[in-house]
C-alpha cells in the first residue's frame, strides 16, 4: 500500500455532488492499493499514520501525532499513487488491485484507522470520481510506501 500523507487546517471531499467526508486539523490520506497487500500493510501503515510525528509541539517542533492532538483523519482511495511512468508518455496502472481486491482492504483500512484513534474515519466513495479540497498545513506532505518501509 502507498500512502500520500498531507497535514491540513481542514480537508473535505465531494462525489457526485455529495459531500462524503470532511475534517479540521489532521492528516488527509490518500490511498493507493496494490494486488499483493494484506492485513500486515494495513496493520503497519495504521500505526505508521496515527504516530507519525508531524504537528508542533510547544515549542514549534514536530513532534506530535495526530493523536497527541485529538486530530482527524480524512481519507480518499487515488490507485494513481501506483502509476507507473517508465515506458511513453502515458501512465500504467497495471499494479494498482482491481476493486474485488482493493474494495475489501480499503475498507479494512478504513475500520484499521478507526480503530487506532477511536473515532469514525469520514471517507471518499472508492474507485468514484471525487473532487478533494484542501488547506494544507506547513506545507507537509510525506509519502510512505508498505512494501519499502524506510
Amino acid at each position: 500500500m502507498r500512502v500520500l500523507l498531507q497535514r491540513v487546517k481542514e480537508a473535505s471531499v465531494v462525489s457526485d455532488g455529495e459531500l462524503t467526508g470532511e475534517i479540521k486539523q489532521g492528516i488527509l490520506v490518500l490511498v493507493g492499493i496494490e494486488e499483493a497487500d494484506g492485513p500486515e500493510d494495513i496493520e503497519w501503515l495504521c500505526r505508521k499514520i496515527t504516530q507519525v510525528r508531524i504537528f508542533a509541539d510547544e515549542e514549534g517542533v514536530m513532534n506530535k501525532s495526530v493523536l497527541d492532538i485529538g486530530g482527524e483523519v480524512l481519507v480518499v482511495s487515488q490507485f494513481t499513487l501506483h502509476a507507473s511512468t517508465k515506458k511513453g508518455n502515458r501512465p500504467s496502472y497495471i499494479r494498482a488491485a482491481k476493486p474485488p481486491v482493493a474494495i475489501p482492504l480499503y475498507e479494512q483500512f478504513l475500520q484499521g484507522l478507526h480503530v487506532a484513534l477511536g473515532k469514525t474515519i469520514p471517507a471518499g466513495v472508492f474507485g468514484a470520481d471525487m473532487q478533494v479540497r484542501l488547506h494544507n498545513d506547513g506545507p507537509v506532505t510525506l509519502w510512505i510506501d508498505s512494501k519499502n518501509r524506510e
